[in-house]
């Protein structure tokens, strides 16, 4: 099957996680994605927390593949230039700039509508337009902060928490990617573009929305039962942290298995589920525990749920988080086991499913990245090395109209850098 977005034009000018991530995405289904990047500089991921000496850093190839790359100075007038007539080709524009940015480069979003009125341009920020907060510069744990995450992740008494998922990121970059497929679904009832606009502190807020229903229960209520506080600790007027608590009124806790003096991972997330308490106390070796009053409802095992774990922790530790799961899953008890980022890597299904994918560098060699989450029945994407810096710059202008000389010219004034020269091979053994 043809990929979906096949045939839809995007400008990527973004950097670091949250632009890059959506306009990748996009790529992934199809679409012709071009990042425009400073002469000589590029996307500063390709510079930061670098493996191997002058190569491009981990953090730029697993946010960039399958696009093209064209060194542009959209500062110069025939940089300006250059990238107007890419924005009158293109359908997709997603910028990512501080505020004002795009607006000083004489790139308004009322100026990118006279050049191309059916164009989407995708904005994000770290913050709505208006906040108080507008002119900060965000990055992915301030908008966790900001978004609630923070103040509800960690143990109660401990501080705030951000999350090791790019929460203020990546998922960022997610959310602006529906609101840029549906513009382009309204784009073909309408025939008109539109400004998708999606900021760091929203995309947090909208994975934390059962902390808001916390909130308001909180508000109402004085307490909420499902919290490890309840009933014997005291709450406060916001929601607090509830450690490893299940946000879902089903209480869960992440438990010792066997190895965890040395395994720092030898852990798994256990539910208590309610309408499958008998079956629970079959699996852990406790089947008295269904019938007995202190333990037969949710509301009669709140007040010692910890003394509950601590029991199954005794049961799981003779067994690995691996044994444990596939005695438990016999019971349809709601568990799983808590996995490394080795165990991810490495892991045979991921790599079959293409959640996990080896991608061939030009000059890197092999690396691991992750593939398409979404799996589709009629395609599957193919992932592809990200660009070296400039590498597509002499193709792209030549798409645009431009002869070899022209190209010569502006390579000559610095509006576009373009060498062709690919750095040293390094020797890099394949990922195993």
């Amino acid at each position: 099957m043809e990929l979906p977005l096949k045939g839809i034009k995007v400008i990527d000018f973004t950097g670091v996680q949250a632009g890059p991530a959506c306009c990748q995405m996009l790529a992934w289904f199809g679409a012709d994605v071009v990042k425009v990047e400073r002469p000589g500089v590029g996307d500063v991921t390709r510079h930061q927390l670098r493996d191997i000496p002058d190569q491009d850093a981990l953090y730029f190839t697993q946010l960039n593949s399958n696009k093209r790359s064209l060194e542009l100075d959209t500062k110069t007038p025939e940089g300006k230039a250059i990238m107007e007539k890419l924005i009158r080709e293109a359908d997709v524009l997603v910028e990512n700039f501080r505020p004002g940015a795009m607006d000083r480069m004489g790139l308004s979003w009322e100026h990118i509508q006279e050049l191309n009125p059916r164009i989407i341009f995708g904005s994000i920020k770290g913050f709505s337009e208006g906040s108080p907060y507008e002119d900060i510069s965000v990055y992915d744990n301030v908008a966790q902060c900001a978004g609630g995450g923070a103040s509800t992740t960690g143990f109660w008494d401990g501080p705030p928490t951000v999350s090791g998922a790019a929460l203020g990121d990546s998922n960022t970059g997610m959310h602006l990617l529906t609101g840029i497929l549906a513009a382009l679904v309204g784009r073909e009832k309408t025939g008109k573009g539109e400004k998708v606009s999606m900021s760091m502190q929203d995309a947090v807020l909208n994975l934390c929305r059962v902390k808001l229903r916390d909130q308001l229960r909180l508000e109402r209520l004085g307490y909420l039962e499902e919290y490890p506080q309840y009933p014997n600790g005291k709450f406060g007027d916001a929601v607090p942290r509830g450690g490893n608590a299940g946000g879902g009124g089903q209480p869960g806790w992440v438990l010792k298995c066997k190895g965890w003096e040395t395994d720092p991972n030898a852990y798994i997330y256990f539910t208590i589920q309610e309408q499958n308490w008998a079956q629970t106390c079959q699996a852990i070796g406790k089947p008295e525990w269904a019938q007995d009053p202190a333990y037969a409802t949710a509301r009669a095992r709140q007040p010692h749920i910890f003394d509950i774990f601590a029991d199954i922790e005794k049961w799981l530790s003779d067994k690995t988080k691996f044994e444990a799961v596939d005695i438990l899953r016999k019971f349809e008890v709601p568990c799983g086991p808590v996995l490394s980022m080795k165990d991810l890597a490495y892991d045979p299904f991921l790599r079959a499913s293409g959640s996990i994918v080896e991608v061939q560098h030009e000059t890197r060699g092999t690396y691991l990245t992750v593939g398409c989450p979404m799996k589709f029945s009629g395609f599957t994407p193919n992932i592809s090395g990200a660009p070296l810096l400039g590498e597509h710059t002499d193709e792209v202008l030549i798409e645009l109209g431009y002869s070899k000389e022209e190209i010569a010219k502006l390579r000559g004034k610095k509006v576009v850098a373009s060498t062709g020269l690919i750095p040293e091979k390094h020797d890099i053994p394949k990922a195993s």
